[in-house]
């Protein structure tokens, strides 16, 4: 059943982990270490270098199901990708292992039923293995490639959104083939219930982990990805208008520049000739070269770069 409080930055940490213990696991993929004392979230959280707003974001959601961040813009996608790859590296080296301990001492070696859960068991580890690294291969090099601005055109988060399949499944049959075929004796009995227990929390855990990615990950990177689109239109733009920057206005030959004027304020190019006293051959030629050297090839492009450079005042241009 979901707590259905909002947590606050204001509100004690230990009044988090007191509401849900389960929460401590999350501590420790954010990287906030035991021994906070009274300290409120906000003081907790900066004392570890985590962003409050993203830490609450994912307390939120997975302690009482907010999930309304599809327009967030506050999620730090930095600091969610750490308590993911965190997350991660909790669940393949600690929990999966502990698990696996467990059910081998569960079962007796000539148990012939055992040794096939434990068989069960590995294939899903590996299914469990093979989907988190995909992630760690594939989705968490591209976060952050693109927010360090270097954004790899042959990948987006909607492949991976598409192809982001549940992995609980395998974990909810391994749990029902334990309590329906399993216990006998007492003392292995008691070490499977034990089992069962670590088991069903870790399919919560794994559902939660998913969610979070579905619910505030993906939402976050869609934005980034449309922040980077808009800054490689206006970068396209500027190196359309500016080339290598002031330099650009430098290649230009005062002939040149004089025939950018004219075309900007409408002229055709025998107008231009005229106006030039040269000929409609050497226009043309003029033009060529100035498309080459500024690689603008549209008159809008060249009346852009006439009015940033000041060749022309934008009340002489014909709009």
């Amino acid at each position: 059943m979901k707590n259905l409080k909002m947590y606050e930055a204001s509100d004690k940490m230990i009044t988090l982990i007191k509401d849900n213990y389960n929460l401590l696991q999350a501590l420790g993929s954010f990287g906030i270490k035991l021994g906070f004392g009274d300290k409120t979230v906000r003081e907790t959280c900066e004392l570890n270098h985590v962003d409050t707003y993203t830490f609450l974001a994912v307390v939120n959601y997975t302690m009482n199901g907010y999930t309304d961040y599809d327009e967030d813009k506050q999620i730090d996608i930095r600091t969610l990708l750490r308590y993911l790859e965190a997350s991660h590296t909790y669940f393949l080296d600690h929990q999966l292992p502990s698990i696996r301990r467990q059910l081998a001492e569960s079962f007796d070696e000539q148990d012939s039923l055992g040794h096939l859960i434990m068989k069960f068991y590995d294939g899903y580890a590996r299914e469990i293995q093979r989907h988190m690294k995909y992630e760690e291969k594939t989705l968490f090099p591209y976060v952050t490639a693109l927010l360090d601005g270097r954004p790899m055109s042959n990948y987006n988060v909607e492949t991976f959104s598409k192809h982001h399949e549940a992995t609980d499944k395998a974990l909810r049959e391994l749990k029902l083939m334990i309590i329906k075929y399993l216990p006998s004796d007492p003392q292995s009995n008691n070490k499977l219930t034990a089992t069962l227990y670590d088991i069903y929390n870790n399919e919560e855990w794994l559902t939660q982990h998913a969610e979070v990615e579905d619910h505030i990950f993906v939402p976050a990177i869609r934005r980034l990805e449309q922040e980077t689109k808009q800054n490689d239109v206006t970068k396209n733009i500027s190196t359309m208008v500016f080339k290598n920057g002031q330099d650009a206005n430098e290649t230009l030959s005062d002939r040149e520049r004089d025939v950018i004027i004219a075309l900007v304020q409408g002229m055709s190019n025998k107008e231009i000739a005229d106006h030039l006293c040269i000929s409609v051959n050497t226009v043309i030629t003029h033009r060529r070269n100035i498309a080459r050297k500024l690689q603008i090839h549209s008159p809008a492009g060249l009346t852009i770069y006439a009015i940033v450079n000041g060749l022309v005042d934008i009340s002489a241009v014909k709009l």
